[in-house]
């Protein structure tokens, strides 16, 4: 059944209409703002259309819950890293502040680059943030993860490939 499946547009449509009510409840508990558990709500749903096997679900609710579960953890983490981001920038004098339009463009690179160090495991993740924000070298990042320094250099290997991918694109 496709998303343009007349069952599937109509199984959507109650999954809405009976429990869009119950989720915005759900998502305002966890959200200081009801325009945002709107938006996240509307996500939710959204990311229904693009599932096969609605008619199938017994638990509509678990299913939300785990989808808006998902969203709520990237905003979490997109909010975190604006701040830090915007934090570092009031440690810098004036002179050297970027435009709003940079600043843009800089905040949407560094949440893809997060989203993409979220493909990699936890440890090539902690790994490559020990290495390029702690500075840390091969030999005690292997220390503290617990793995070879060759394993290190895997791990960097895989950070860097994903930082490439997102300013870059694909690699051919």
């Amino acid at each position: 059944m496709s998303a343009g499946d007349p069952t599937q547009q109509h199984v959507l449509g109650l999954f809405y209409r009976d429990h869009r009510e119950w989720l915005l409840g759900w998502l305002r508990k966890s959200l200081y703002g009801h325009e945002r558990a709107e938006d996240l709500s509307q996500d939710t749903f959204v990311r229904l259309l693009g599932r096969s096997d609605l008619a199938e679900v017994r638990e509509p609710r678990a299913l939300l819950t785990t989808i808006a579960r998902g969203l709520l953890v990237d905003h979490f983490r997109r909010s975190a890293l604006e701040r830090s981001y915007l934090d570092a920038l009031q440690a810098q004098p004036e002179a050297y502040h970027p435009s709003p339009e940079e600043q843009a463009v800089a905040l949407q690179a560094l949440q893809e680059v997060d989203r993409l160090l979220g493909d990699l495991s936890v440890k090539a993740r902690q790994a490559f943030l020990l290495n390029r924000l702690d500075g840390l070298g091969h030999a005690e990042i292997a220390a503290r993860l617990g793995v070879s320094v060759s394993r290190v250099r895997q791990y960097l290997a895989q950070g860097l490939r994903q930082c490439y991918i997102a300013v870059y694109g694909e690699v051919q």
